[in-house]
């Protein structure tokens, strides 16, 4: 499917070569065959892609990609330029303007925070059009898990942003004390106003970074 042709190379080839990733590779074959399945295949790894393995500072973990069209682009909560901000980024704008006073853009476009260091990873890669988690047992779970368990040895600490129950699940992962790992409900509609607006994640992670000599997240998303 995709080639890394990074440093992520060096901790992740050997995972396209085991058993479950080969499953995975066909099922995916059959799936982008027979159904419109998201993103597009060349996009499948684009978190991995933007942000080098040596270049991650934060990780924002997300389920799964958008499930409509034109949505998904390999990077979590983010869409493609001229389409319509979800509703979860929406909250993720609200948080930031509450937060550090960042205005509201007009897209929905993080590839801005990718090229600093902030790895926007899915725990599955795909996902068929309309249907949410219907690839979420095929084996990218293996994966990304591998992803994470590459980033626990970092060798600078890395600040992990889990929102919600499915993204905490993964916080085992995490055993390296240098990490930060900070928690809130998921910023969909649904769980937002139960402590994910006005958890101030953001400025704590700007925090953290200034406090280990990195350079801050510079989080304003520019209007197109």
């Amino acid at each position: 499917m995709a080639i890394l042709n990074n440093q992520w190379a060096k901790y992740l080839n050997d995972e396209f070569e085991k058993p479950y990733y080969q499953k995975l590779r066909q099922t995916l074959i059959s799936e982008y065959k027979n159904y419109t399945v998201y993103p597009e295949q060349h996009d499948l790894f684009n978190a991995l892609h933007f942000t080098d393995y040596q270049d991650v500072k934060v990780v924002i973990l997300g389920q799964d990609p958008y499930h409509g069209p034109g949505q998904a682009h390999g990077l979590s909560f983010s869409v493609k330029p001229g389409v319509a901000i979800p509703p979860s980024l929406q909250n993720i704008y609200k948080e930031l303007n509450q937060d550090l006073g960042c205005s509201v853009p007009n897209n929905g476009y993080l590839k801005k925070w990718a090229d600093q260091g902030v790895l926007l990873l899915n725990t599955s890669l795909s996902v068929r059009a309309g249907q949410a988690n219907s690839h979420a047992s095929i084996g990218w779970h293996t994966f990304t898990s591998a992803v994470i368990s590459a980033l626990n040895g970092h060798e600078t600490p890395i600040v992990f942003l889990l929102w919600g129950k499915h993204a905490q699940d993964h916080a085992v992962l995490v055993t390296n004390n240098m990490h930060l790992i900070l928690k809130a409900p998921h910023p969909s509609p649904l769980s937002a106003h139960r402590g994910f607006l006005g958890c101030g994640h953001f400025s704590k992670v700007n925090e953290f970074l200034i406090a280990n000599e990195m350079n801050p997240i510079d989080w304003q998303i520019s209007s197109i």
